[in-house]
């Protein structure tokens, strides 16, 4: 372990700080849209082209960095990012900061995609599960430790964005100073769809549900907690705490869903994040400290979905077919993830309450777990053998640039193929 966090520091401390950046940046945001007097579902548009700028990064960010190499390509984006934060500082209006959402969607996948392939060049077979593991607990620290650097400055004035201008510039200090080669963009083949639609319609389902939910947390998540009157100090608890549950609350899932058949444990899943959800209209009202320990059993169930239904995707193909079945998986969470903000935020003014917040996660939870049942009860959803099903892997949802570390993507040669059928190539 300390050897790989020694040759990987400088990427891991990119990693950190742009994480603690974007953590701060997307709950600043949200308070200070609805301070501003935006309405609930003004809040919910403008944030939500942040998820649309990530899509457009994910498709053209690859040529920027193939054409000026990856230390260049990091300080680009970087700057970009930087500079959008500044230009929400100097003008406050819905159509620009939703532009500049845009390109900072542009810019953060970039950066994500600079780092993720760094790794996937400079990992070692045997260590790429550890690299991995540490890579997502970066993810997850940082975001978590950026919530807390909301109480830093008041949020109706401009020292916040200050702060996050600061962080997002020094993470270009580690990358530029390293000694690394320049690695290559890894080459990714077309996604046939049909066929993944085919064979894992349990894990599309559940990648689009991750989008639609996570997106809503992030983006309506600040505005709940700001109407329902918590002070900013609570509220950074309450994003932290949240962000920490869907770290820790990966590891007995995984366990469990290792240990059973994710057919079931999926719309079980889906199950219990629904009752909890409707609880947490209750327990919202009771002591803030046994809302959050509420929270963070919430986030623990929601930030799950995600690498449950990745996992499940992977049971039905070859290790050699994941960077392709989870690009495609990325697209399905990325498409939930431009809906969900409108929809939660549309929800919540519908009903001209705060707690319309939880009944959208109740509603989506609900009609996910339906759906998988129905899926799994017509036989569309294949049942795997647990001895069959891959492992478990502590995820976030970043870039295809990650799934190239991932260890699942390893093929073993020593093993016959599980199928054999459809393969994914072209």
């Amino acid at each position: 372990m300390t050897s790989i966090l020694k040759s990987f520091i400088a990427l891991y401390t990119s990693m950190l700080l742009l994480a603690m950046s974007l953590g701060l940046l997307a709950t600043f945001l949200s308070l200070r849209l609805t301070i501003e007097g935006f309405s609930t579902q003004m809040t919910g548009l403008i944030l939500t082209s942040y998820f649309v700028g990530s899509v457009v990064g994910a498709i053209y960010g690859r040529r920027i960095i193939r054409s000026v190499g990856h230390i260049r390509a990091f300080a680009v984006f970087a700057a970009l990012a930087t500079a959008m934060i500044m230009l929400h500082g100097f003008y406050i209006s819905a159509l620009a900061w939703a532009i500049f959402r845009f390109f900072t969607g542009i810019a953060t996948i970039g950066l994500f995609m600079v780092i993720e392939s760094w790794f996937n060049e400079s990992a070692e077979p045997h260590t790429r599960g550890r690299v991995f593991s540490i890579y997502m607990v970066m993810c997850y620290l940082g975001g978590s430790i950026g919530q807390q650097l909301l109480n830093l400055g008041e949020v109706k004035d401009q020292t916040l964005f200050f702060v996050i201008g600061f962080l997002l510039v020094s993470c270009i200090i580690p990358i530029a100073l390293t000694h690394s080669i320049h690695p290559e963009i890894p080459k990714v083949k077309p996604v046939k769809f049909k066929i993944i639609l085919q064979k894992a319609p349990l894990g599309i389902l559940g990648c689009f549900t991750a989008g639609l939910t996570n997106s809503s947390f992030y983006t309506m998540g600040p505005v709940f907690s700001h109407q329902i009157n918590l002070s900013i100090s609570q509220i950074s608890y309450f994003m932290t705490i949240s962000v920490l549950g869907g770290l820790l609350f990966q590891w007995p899932l995984g366990i469990f869903s290792d240990r059973f058949d994710r057919s079931k444990v999926i719309p079980i899943l889906g199950i219990v994040f629904a009752v909890i959800s409707v609880l947490m209209i209750g327990l919202s009202q009771s002591s803030f400290w046994v809302f959050m320990a509420a929270t963070a059993l919430f986030a623990g169930l929601m930030f799950t979905i995600y690498p449950a239904a990745v996992a499940r995707a992977h049971d039905m193909f070859e290790p050699k077919d994941v960077v392709n079945v989870s690009s495609a998986l990325l697209l399905f969470y990325g498409i939930g993830a431009v809906i969900g903000p409108i929809v939660s935020s549309s929800v919540m003014e519908m009903l001209d309450s705060p707690y319309g917040f939880y009944i959208y996660f109740s509603g989506v939870s609900t009609a996910f777990a339906l759906i998988s049942l129905f899926l799994r009860h017509k036989e569309l959803a294949r049942v795997i053998p647990v001895e069959d099903q891959v492992d478990f892997m502590i995820m976030n949802h970043t870039t295809q640039m990650a799934i190239q570390i991932d260890p699942r993507s390893e093929v073993d040669q020593t093993q016959p193929e599980k199928k054999t059928e459809d393969e994914l190539t072209t």
